[in-house]
């Protein structure tokens, strides 16, 4: 849908401030539906909510952002949760049941806030242990045991160590692991787009370009290669087809490439993301693969360092394995875009990225420095072992 921004008035944007009210992040008040407009205020709340939620902070309510306010206005125990085929229910109360049964050691996957197959599973678990019918779903009698009990496991947040443990068992080498390479954008979405005289660099036709450079050497180095599409795919892809394409594969990685746009063109430098929530849940391979990332495209090629961060974003958070986003640079800014329009820069942005996937998967205690891997080396060990 069109995002829904300052100036617009009608239902919609009475839901959308009923629901910061709710919040508690606009004031009561009662209004007409079509009279109510999305004010300066509404979009302060907004921000605020979004700030909040790790998502993009723009002050407009588009796809995600509305999707997230409905999800916000459950609470656990507002409503009897259960697992439903095709359209599964989604909301916060499912999320706090998901953080609550991590907290007893249940393996619910990802706090993802969707009541899939695994959270019914993990729910029915706890049922046969304190000796209710294990029907999976999650009602009064359900919810009352569950306040009940304390948590379980101690030493460390469950969904961590079973990222990690799993990590470590399937070794340091490459070969045969399977990644998903996601270009940003494509299709009639072009992303940013900066003309250059008779020219036009866009975001989609640059992260293509590095998502193929980066699906050659990673497949070189022994890995199972999927992009989520080609050059210019007949339709635009939504972030929720892209990390289901992922899951379907059940990759062992994700990454996605984008190339940022700002409106001051002194903004420049590059920032990778990972999984992670305002309640200290998150994904802490996500996060030192995202760190890995940062530190060898910082190396390798001198750009600003403009950090990492956890954000919620469904492209992280809807991914069953460790997943990234990379913004490589600002295409609206000279200094980068005169790199990255240059193919001998976007190579090293490949290397540095292939460097970091060889060091995640070395053991800690075995990492080696930033930059100091020889990318070309990672081909003729492939080619000794096979």
């Amino acid at each position: 849908m069109r995002a829904i921004r300052r100036g617009d008035r009608g239902n919609a944007v009475a839901e959308i401030r009923s629901i910061l009210r709710s919040l508690e992040l606009l004031p009561p008040m009662r209004e007409l539906g079509t009279r109510a407009e999305f004010d300066e205020q509404t979009e302060v709340a907004v921000r605020a909510f979004q700030q909040s939620r790790g998502l993009s902070v723009d002050g407009q309510v588009g796809d995600e952002t509305w999707r997230a306010l409905d999800a916000a206005r459950w609470r656990l125990g507002a409503r009897t949760l259960y697992q439903s085929v095709p359209d599964p229910l989604v909301g916060d109360d499912v999320r706090q049941l998901q953080e609550r049964l991590l907290e007893m050691g249940y393996d619910v996957g990802r706090a993802d806030g969707i009541y899939g197959s695994r959270t019914a599973r993990a729910v029915a678990t706890f049922q046969r242990e304190v000796g209710l019918p294990p029907d999976g779903a999650c009602g009064p009698h359900t919810m009352h045991a569950l306040r009940r009990l304390g948590r379980k496991v101690v030493g460390g947040a469950p969904l961590a160590l079973r990222e990690a443990a799993k990590l470590h068992q399937s070794g340091r080498a490459l070969i045969n692991k399977t990644i998903v390479i996601d270009p940003g954008h494509g299709g009639p979405d072009l992303g940013v787009v900066v003309p250059d005289g008779v020219l036009r660099w866009t975001e989609a036709d640059l992260a293509f370009d590095l998502a193929n450079r980066l699906e050659g050497r990673l497949a070189a180095a022994g890995m199972r290669v999927h992009l989520t599409r080609g050059p210019a795919p007949a339709a635009e892809l939504g972030d929720r087809e892209r990390t289901q394409l992922a899951n379907d594969l059940n990759a062992d990685l994700f990454i996605s490439l984008h190339i940022d746009g700002y409106d001051n063109p002194d903004a420049s430098g590059v920032a990778t993301y990972h999984y992670g929530s305002d309640n200290g849940v998150n994904s802490t391979v996500g996060e030192r693969l995202a760190g890995l990332v940062q530190r060898e495209i910082v190396m390798r090629t001198g750009m600003h360092d403009c950090r990492t961060h956890a954000k919620t974003w469904e492209l992280l958070r809807l991914t069953r394995m460790p997943a990234v986003r990379v913004e490589v640079g600002y295409l609206t800014s000279s200094v980068d875009r005169a790199q990255l329009i240059d193919p001998l820069f976007r190579e090293r942005v490949v290397e540095a990225i292939v460097a970091a996937v060889q060091r995640m998967y070395y053991p800690v205690e075995d990492d080696v420095p930033t930059g100091s891997i020889d990318v070309s080396s990672l081909r003729a060990t492939v080619a000794a072992s096979t």
